[in-house]
């Protein structure tokens, strides 16, 4: 809609990573397991850095790069979510889901 590409929109995203965190645990140590400042800054630089028209587009990108970096990340999962999206009607929100593994990169 070109609404949404000139006004923009917000997003939410839910990002699940699936690891083995084991070691992690047991050590209690941050060197043996995914660093989340670093997720999250990645986040910030796919979802706020860079343009996307669909938020399908989106959860695939982030996806993908997560996987990319992060070696011990085993399976995301990405939701993105836009609220309150201009349908013409009253809609909480729209959302994309991606489920992906390593494997399939």
């Amino acid at each position: 809609m070109s609404e949404e590409k000139s006004m923009g929109g917000k997003f939410e995203a839910d990002v699940d990573l699936y690891t083995d965190f084991s070691s992690a645990a047991e050590k209690d140590s941050l060197k043996e397991t995914i660093n989340y400042h670093e997720v999250y800054k990645l986040l910030y630089h796919v979802v706020l850095e860079e343009k996307h028209y669909l938020i399908e587009t989106l959860a695939v990108k982030v996806a993908d790069k997560l996987l990319t970096s992060f070696p011990k990340i085993q399976k995301v999962a990405v939701r993105i979510r836009k609220n309150n999206p201009p349908l013409g009607g009253v809609t909480d929100c729209v959302e994309a889901e991606i489920v992906k593994s390593r494997d399939e990169l």
